[in-house]
């Protein structure tokens, strides 16, 4: 036992590099850090509804939204930096944050990962 006790720290040390790194399939090139929020939503229960990344692109721009794990939760756009720029929908109301740019073109939407996990 004391032998296991001594190798187990290692055991950890060699699988977790190993999580981290799986490779995403994706339909889409996206930044590391929504890549990293997608592993992060996979280390969690599977939410309910399940969760969603979509890719939006609109005014020449390309922004990330990712659905919360819930009811009355804001459901949040990132940008390419993965800093917040508002919660379009969700909330309280389901009129999200009210923080959101007024978008002058047309929002072109993609699904580019969905949680299939049961």
């Amino acid at each position: 036992m004391a032998v296991l006790a001594r190798f187990f720290p290692i055991l950890i040390m060699l699988t977790v590099p190993l999580s981290s790194c799986e490779k995403l399939e994706l339909e889409v090139n996206v930044p590391n850090c929504i890549e990293q929020q997608i592993r992060e939503i996979k280390q969690e229960d599977v939410r309910n509804p399940p969760a969603k990344v979509w890719q939006w692109k609109v005014d020449n721009k390309i922004y990330y939204y990712i659905t919360s794990d819930c009811c009355d939760q804001f459901n949040y756009l990132y940008d390419s930096n993965c800093n917040v720029v508002c919660a379009p929908d969700g909330g309280i109301t389901g009129a999200g944050d009210g923080r959101c740019p007024d978008f002058n073109g047309q929002v072109e939407q993609t699904l580019i990962w969905e949680d299939d996990r049961n």
